[in-house]
Order: C-alpha cells, then sequence, then structure tokens
C-alpha cells in the first residue's frame, strides 16, 4: 500500500503533458526498482548460502567448463581438437543421450534448399558482419563459453543482413539468440526481430531501416523480464496496413534462458506462421500473413530504454533460412535416398542438437510406415580440419543417428547400418559458407 500511495503521489507531481510520453515507461521502472529491492534481500539470504556451501567445498574439484556447442556452423578453421579419436574404422562411443527428451514432442522441420546462412566466422572481430547495413552499431564479437562468433546488437538501432535471395512462399528461418546480461540488476530494452518484403528497393536500402513495414513484414517484438513477467507481440503488416495484430502473450519462464542461447524456428507457409522458442512452439496462425506475400529479408530492431550495452543486450548467430520442406517419404522410399541439412551436431561432436528432434520424427514415421525396408546411415563433413578426423567424425554422428533412432524413436537395430564419408562427397563448394554448410549432412539410402 505504501508503495502505491508513493507510486500516485510522484505521478501526479509530473505536468500533465508529460504523462503521454512516459506512461508505461514509469510504471516500468517503478516496478523493476521495487523488484530490484527485493531481490536484494534475496541476495543477501543467497550468499550466506552459498558462503557457506564454499567453506564445506572449498577442497573440492571445480567444475569443467562448459564444451563449446553448435553446428549447422563450420568447426574453427584449419584447426582439430586436441582430444583423442577413435581409429578411423571404429566409431567412437556414442554419447548417452543422443536428443534431449524434452524436445520430444518439437515438430519443427527445416527447409530442404539453403538460401542463407550466416554464423560470422569469416568476420572480424568488432566489426559489423560484412554486407550488412545498420543506422546504429552492431559488431561481431565472442561470448564466454559459447561457440563461434555472434553479432552484438546496440540499442536504437535496427539491422539487415546481407541476403538477396527471395524466400520463397515456403521456407523455414532459425537462429540462436542470447539474452546477454553481466549485471544481473540491468533491464532488457525491447527487441523486435522477423522477415519482410524490400518491394522494388535492395535488400539492404536504408529505407528499410526504418520503414520495414511499408511492402510487408512479420515482427516479433520480445520483452524480458525477470519475474516471470516476460512477454511478446506479433503483429504482421502488407503495405503499411496492420495485417494481424495478436494480443500480447506472456513468456513467464523467459529469465529461464538469459546468458544461454535460446533457439528461435519460424516457419512460413504461404499464410501460415508457426513460431518456436526451444522446443515450445508459441504460435500457430493459419491467416498470419496476406495471400501472395514474398519475403526476401530478415531483420532485427533493439529499442531504447534498457540499462547501459555493456551490461544487457542481445547476440545472434547461426542464422539459417532454407526453403520447401522435404518430402522424406517420397525421397527415401521411391527415390531410395534422402538427405538432409537438419540435423545438427555440437561442434567437433557427434552429439545431436535437440532441434534435430523434429527431423529425427519425421524419418522415424516413415521407417516405421514402411516396415519392410532398411536403411544404411552415411555422415558428411565439409573440409575443416584434417581428412582423417573428419572421417572419424563423420561415421560417428552417422552412429549417433542410427542410436537415436533405435533408443529413442523405437526403429529396431536390424534396419539400421550406418558410415561416414567425411568430406569425401561434398555437394556445395567448401570455399564458401553455404557450400561448407550444405556438405554438413546426414544422408539415408534405402538397402
Amino acid at each position: 500500500m505504501r508503495i502505491k500511495i508513493l507510486l500516485l503521489g510522484f505521478i501526479l507531481s509530473i505536468p500533465v503533458i508529460v504523462h503521454a510520453q512516459l506512461g508505461d515507461r514509469i510504471m516500468n521502472r517503478v516496478k523493476n526498482k521495487v523488484n530490484q529491492r527485493a531481490d536484494q534481500k534475496i541476495d543477501k539470504a543467497i550468499d550466506k548460502t552459498l558462503d557457506d556451501a564454499e567453506g564445506r567445498d572449498r577442497n573440492s574439484k571445480p567444475a569443467p567448463s562448459a564444451k563449446q556447442k553448435n553446428d549447422p556452423v563450420a568447426k574453427p578453421k584449419g584447426e582439430v581438437p586436441n582430444k583423442e579419436v577413435a581409429p578411423a574404422n571404429e566409431p567412437a562411443a556414442v554419447p548417452e543421450t543422443p536428443v534431449a527428451r524434452s524436445y520430444v514432442k518439437y515438430d519443427f522441420v527445416a527447409g530442404e534448399e539453403l538460401i542463407y546462412i550466416n554464423n560470422f566466422e569469416t568476420d572480424k572481430i568488432g566489426e559489423l558482419p560484412a554486407g550488412w547495413n545498420t543506422n546504429g552499431n552492431g559488431v561481431i564479437t565472442t561470448i564466454e563459453n559459447l561457440p563461434g562468433n555472434w553479432i552484438q546488437f546496440s540499442q536504437n538501432s535496427a539491422f539487415l543482413t546481407e541476403n538477396t535471395a527471395s524466400f520463397t512462399d515456403n521456407f523455414t528461418l532459425e537462429f540462436d539468440i542470447v539474452l546477454r546480461r553481466l549485471n544481473p540488476k540491468a533491464v532488457f530494452p525491447q527487441i523486435a526481430f522477423g522477415v519482410m518484403s524490400a518491394g522494388n528497393l535492395s535488400t539492404t536500402d536504408n529505407q528499410l531501416l526504418k520503414n520495414y513495414k511499408q511492402f510487408a513484414a512479420v515482427e516479433l517484438k520480445l520483452q524480458p523480464y525477470d519475474n516471470e513477467s516476460s512477454n511478446m507481440h506479433l503483429e504482421t503488416y502488407t503495405k503499411w496496413q496492420r495485417h494481424l495484430n495478436t494480443d500480447i502473450r506472456n513468456f513467464g519462464n523467459l529469465q529461464q534462458h538469459f546468458n544461454k542461447p535460446l533457439h528461435v524456428a519460424i516457419h512460413v507457409q504461404k499464410e501460415r506462421l508457426r513460431i518456436w522458442f526451444n522446443e515450445e512452439k508459441h504460435y500457430d496462425l493459419p491467416k498470419a500473413i496476406a495471400p501472395g506475400t514474398i519475403f526476401n529479408q530478415l531483420y532485427f530492431s533493439v529499442l531504447r530504454y534498457g540499462s547501459d550495452d555493456n551490461e544487457v543486450g542481445y547476440s545472434i548467430s547461426n542464422i539459417k533460412v532454407a526453403k520447401g520442406l522435404p518430402d522424406t517419404r517420397h525421397k527415401l522410399v521411391e527415390e531410395g535416398k534422402f538427405s538432409t541439412t537438419g540435423i545438427l551436431f555440437d561442434v567437433n561432436e557427434a552429439k545431436i542438437k535437440p532441434e534435430s528432434a523434429g527431423i529425427l520424427a519425421q524419418i522415424a514415421d516413415v521407417l516405421k510406415k514402411s516396415p519392410g525396408i532398411r536403411v544404411k546411415i552415411i555422415g558428411h563433413t565439409d573440409s575443416d580440419g584434417g581428412a582423417e578426423e573428419n572421417m572419424t567424425l563423420s561415421r560417428n554422428r552417422a552412429a549417433a543417428v542410427k542410436k537415436a533412432l533405435q533408443e529413442q524413436y523405437e526403429i529396431d537395430g536390424s534396419r539400421l547400418e550406418s558410415d561416414g564419408k567425411g568430406e569425401t562427397v561434398p555437394v556445395g563448394e567448401n570455399s564458401t559458407r553455404e557450400g561448407r554448410a550444405k556438405n554438413r549432412r546426414v544422408e539415408f539410402v534405402k538397402l
């Protein structure tokens, strides 16, 4: 009650003409301040508990640091992990849990043909990615305990990628976002992201940095908070007119994902729009997009009113746009061969990433409905690293896929064989990031 009285007095002391300008901003600031004071009391109790624990565990060994993880991206150029590898003809031990169990209902399947991919592996640290455009500031950086390079966004800035190709009317978009917060009391600004049409302009035209809704756009705004009141708001536009405006939705567990990658997946299928965060589908909207809309660019925009950029912000990596969903059954059962870049692995490892669950479930469904066929699973890599290590890695990854199909999708192991070809059968140019991504694939061949 005392807080409410103080808040009312504070608002009444502000000139009326300013009320409309501040509005929600005042409320959010006061709300955050109240939470911060409550947090300080909690922190003191936590600190005491941790101090006691440190006294008990001072002689214990420190926990190992997190391994670098991610893959549709390439392994570090020319580097081979400093670890023992199995002989070329003998796969290493397969991880006990090939795919995260929490993704068992994940039904996102990546598009078949790559359009645009970027993990910033060749971009210079401290600079904007080559070919991108912005009206503010963004730089390539690294994040402690996470693999690869990331673009770090500044507030009050919009960003356009260097893509120029059409996404067509049936495509998927994926990327990883880190809600980066170094100061636990810092307040996040709002971020907006989505896809848009550049119309008759180039996809990096300066006009689109402010006027990205003038032709067509899908925009999702995300506002993180600490106290389970994080929210998001989805709108779609055509020729400046709002085509769809959803209610603001709660994202109550978002604070659990601070400072670690959150995987975003979007599927546009003509008028239908679906959006996932990690394994959870948040939107499935049959009429979200105006008929005949073709997108050809993605954008990110960070609004103001957060804490300092050095304390809080957003970083993006592992962007992947692909068109046309795979017809798995036709290709595997009728044509006898199916290849996918949608099964992802940790960098230089055979551990399957959880967002691979959608395509694995689809393959398993085909095998269950065609009980008479047997398949060989063949792993392929790009040319980064040594040829012998790549051969071993490809075999281990194929063995991991076989194990996942057996243990998690209940496919009889006698119907499955596995092998690897390393870098010996490329389908793309290893000199380009798109080519390397195409080469990192898993192939299924009917026996």
